[in-house]
């Protein structure tokens, strides 16, 4: 590990994994928050869509990776893509399940007093789901990382990924290990953002978790 600091090589295609994960990571969540907002508010689109969804993340993306790899190019791309993929599901079903959890007695109760749906949904049900989407984005940014590792297997010309299949083909078993600590190093740390900014934003659910220890 040190010889691949000293000599950059670590250093360097560390930031392009860095960039491919966070990229994808982004694409995929955004994506998942929008589709699952817009399923977890109507039985209609569930009924018709989701089924699709579903299939679509039953299908192994390192078979359709080099597929994207051939759409999409060796570039940086394919990576944020195949990431994207991988990252989106988590994000959605949390989603999902965090609006349907919502309590139906709050929702009448904003109805009776001639509240709006987006009144529901900014008051009720958005705040109830928060926990659970917080949930999903943990998952997805250390399934991003993976992602992003599949890519680079698959065909690229930079990333971390790209270096451990360098370092297997020369033997060097020292130095595909060094990376392996600087991947699990790198996802504890993103994981640890992610916790970091849901104890901000969700704060009541630390709060509740402080009374029930008895703190």
């Amino acid at each position: 590990m040190y010889r691949g600091v000293i000599d950059g090589s670590i250093v360097t295609n560390l930031g392009v994994t860095v960039y491919e994960t966070l990229a994808g990571f982004f694409v995929g969540s955004f994506l998942g928050l929008i589709l699952g907002g817009i399923i977890g508010q109507s039985n209609l689109v569930e009924r018709v869509f989701y089924p699709y969804v579903i299939a679509f993340q039953t299908v192994p993306k390192v078979a359709v990776a080099p597929l994207i790899v051939v759409w999409f190019g060796y570039g940086v791309t394919s990576k944020v893509v195949i990431t994207a993929t991988i990252a989106f599901f988590p994000v959605l079903a949390n989603t999902i399940a965090g609006l349907r959890s919502a309590s139906r007695d709050q929702i009448d109760l904003i109805v009776a007093f001639d509240g709006t749906r987006w009144q529901a949904f900014k008051y009720i049900k958005l705040p109830n789901a928060l926990p659970y989407i917080f949930v999903g984005l943990d998952v997805a940014i250390v399934l991003a990382v993976i992602g992003a590792i599949v890519g680079e297997f698959v065909g690229s010309q930079a990333g971390l990924g790209y270096l451990i299949l360098q370092r297997n083909f020369s033997l060097d078993t020292a130095g595909v290990f060094s990376i392996l600590i600087v991947l699990s190093m790198m996802g504890v740390g993103m994981h640890a953002c992610v916790q970091a900014i849901r104890k901000r934003v969700v704060f009541w659910v630390s709060h509740q978790a402080d009374s029930v220890s008895g703190v």
